[in-house]
């Protein structure tokens, strides 16, 4: 069944392996992929409900939790390697070992960047560092950061670029409201469209192309959400 697989214990008598029971590390999405019928397999009894006439099996249970050792082998503040083996809209799945994967929010990748998909800094595939944030093997969830392998490089930035600050950058991001402007590595600003040199009834990509070097004024420095707000009327 989708949710399972039903195995003969003896004549008349059956259990079910929920689809949940079957490994600790592997994500199956039916039973077909790992078992078939006729298959002699060896299993856990996890409950018996005689009222019901219903026993619950665990496949998984004839071998030891991987994630036992999880908290031990990757403590807090271990520098790993990973592999990118999927993405979800707030961060990226690393597989550090078979079965074994972390999530890289997305809040965690850049100090100053701000990330709205893990795809526009990262490929399926693709080793990265990382260092282990926090760890819960109870409920399997282990969390890494990038950013937190260099120093916040905010505060120097901040020094750099106070109001008023006259500098060149490159446009790197054109939306309906604005122009993101690349002051420096990993450092953004925005130029509202009211605050551009030009009026135009058209599309702002009509008047302006990704990796066209602008002339900006910097405007406003947000500590505490980390933005700032530019100016093309210089």
């Amino acid at each position: 069944m989708p949710y399972g697989a039903f195995v003969e214990l003896e004549r008349g008598i059956e259990g079910l392996v929920h689809i949940s029971e079957f490994s600790w590390t592997k994500r199956i999405g039916h039973p077909s992929e790992v078992l078939a019928i006729g298959d002699m397999i060896e299993a856990v009894v996890l409950s018996i409900d005689k009222d019901s006439q219903k026993i619950a099996l665990g496949i998984k249970q004839t071998e030891m939790n991987p994630w036992t050792e999880v908290a031990g082998k990757y403590p807090v503040g271990t520098q790993v390697k990973g592999k990118v083996r999927s993405f979800i809209d707030y961060g990226a799945f690393i597989e550090l070992e078979e079965g074994i994967d972390g999530l890289l929010h997305n809040t965690d990748i850049s100090w100053t960047r701000k990330i709205n998909h893990p795809s526009e800094v990262l490929k399926k595939g693709q080793k990265i560092d990382a260092v282990v944030l926090s760890v819960d093997a109870d409920n399997r969830k282990l969390s890494l950061g990038m950013k937190q392998l260099v120093a916040d490089p905010w505060p120097d930035f901040v020094a750099r670029f106070q109001p008023g600050t006259a500098a060149e950058g490159v446009i790197t991001k054109i939306t309906n409201f604005g122009l993101f402007v690349e002051l420096a590595p990993d450092l953004e600003g925005l130029a509202h469209v009211s605050e551009l040199p030009i009026e135009t009834s058209g599309k702002l990509e009509e008047s302006y192309k990704v990796g066209d070097k602008a002339q900006v004024k910097v405007l406003r420095v947000d500590d505490a959400e980390r933005r700032i707000a530019l100016s093309l009327k210089v």
